[in-house]
């Protein structure tokens, strides 16, 4: 059982464990417990996993499970961009209350890329959530993930739950370097990519040109016009704020899905911006990155001293 006397979880506290488990037992066994003691506490409780354990979840907790928010994560976390401002919601929410989230935003299947997004998101919460009471608990399963996962998971968590014992991380890193070390060079498309150079006057060209070319891909029509949406947010935040220019390319995967990729000169000064929800009274900061966040099955960052990379992804079938 999971030690919730720690003086890291006092009133008022942000904790952030990984719960390390090694068989579906030990898992709704540590997450089971976190959400009953959290009950017990009159706690709000949010649990966003994997479908399949969130049913495990109910069936372990028995009625307990009708007094807990569940999420499934396939869907709510399909990009992890969309994850945090989900949580944050959840929270705020509950204002004066401790909130309780159990969040696993990686786990087998995951693509690298996707993967790499979800670490750059269990980083950020850390800056998020500080000095807001909650806890979020994340569960890494180390028999199927990754070795590099699990050392990931450890950079990003300030406690760790391993065999039923928290303790602090030593590995424990600050969210900035871990961002900068998701921002590996994006792999280059296999087909050929089309170019589309743009600037100031020239949006609509964008917009006509991406429209034109994604009633070629087999998106349906309301996929299309999210894609077509979301390229256009990209650019006009090029104009605004990338150096008044930009770059589109558009291509398709091997497997039929559709990658539009924004680059430009400009800098993400904000790394919460697009994942955390933007205030109705903070003009339009951070709203264009948020609606494409919203709109996109993925979106891959890259933010490097030479400029702002967005690979906006948008799948044929999805997956869990």
């Amino acid at each position: 059982m999971i030690d919730t006397a720690s003086p890291a979880t006092a009133p008022g506290a942000f904790v952030h464990p990984a719960l390390f488990y090694r068989d579906p037992e030990e898992y709704t066994a540590g997450v089971g417990d976190f959400v009953r003691t959290a009950l017990a506490a009159d706690e709000p409780v949010l649990v966003a996993v994997p479908g399949p354990s969130l049913e495990a979840l109910r069936r372990y907790l028995g009625s307990d499970a009708d007094h807990i928010d569940g999420v499934d994560m396939t869907e709510l976390g399909r990009n992890p961009g969309r994850i945090l401002a989900a949580l944050q919601g959840f929270a705020d929410r509950h204002p004066g209350r401790t909130a309780r989230i159990v969040g696993e935003p990686i786990w087998p299947g995951r693509s690298r890329a996707e993967v790499l997004e979800a670490t750059r998101h269990e980083a950020l919460i850390n800056t998020a959530f500080a000095h807001r009471s909650a806890t979020i608990l994340c569960p890494y399963d180390t028999g199927a993930l990754a070795p590099e996962v699990i050392a990931d998971a450890r950079r990003t968590h300030p406690t760790l739950i391993e065999s039923g014992r928290e303790l602090a991380s030593p590995a424990y890193t600050d969210a900035a370097v871990v961002c900068a070390d998701c921002d590996v060079p994006l792999t280059e498309p296999a087909a050929e990519a089309v170019l589309v150079d743009y600037a100031a006057g020239r949006l609509a060209d964008v917009r006509e040109h991406a429209e034109s070319w994604a009633r070629r891909t087999a998106l349906d029509a309301g996929r299309r016009d999210d894609l077509v949406l979301a390229v256009s947010e990209a650019a006009a935040n090029s104009v605004a704020h990338g150096g008044g220019k930009g770059r589109l390319r558009l291509w398709t995967t091997p497997a039929g899905d559709v990658v539009a990729e924004v680059s430009d000169d400009g800098r993400l000064r904000d790394p919460l911006a697009g994942r955390s929800r933007p205030a109705l009274a903070s003009g339009n900061g951070g709203r264009g990155l948020w609606m494409i966040h919203q709109l996109c099955d993925l979106v891959e960052v890259r933010a490097l001293d030479t400029g702002l990379t967005l690979r906006l992804h948008m799948t044929i079938n999805r997956r869990s």
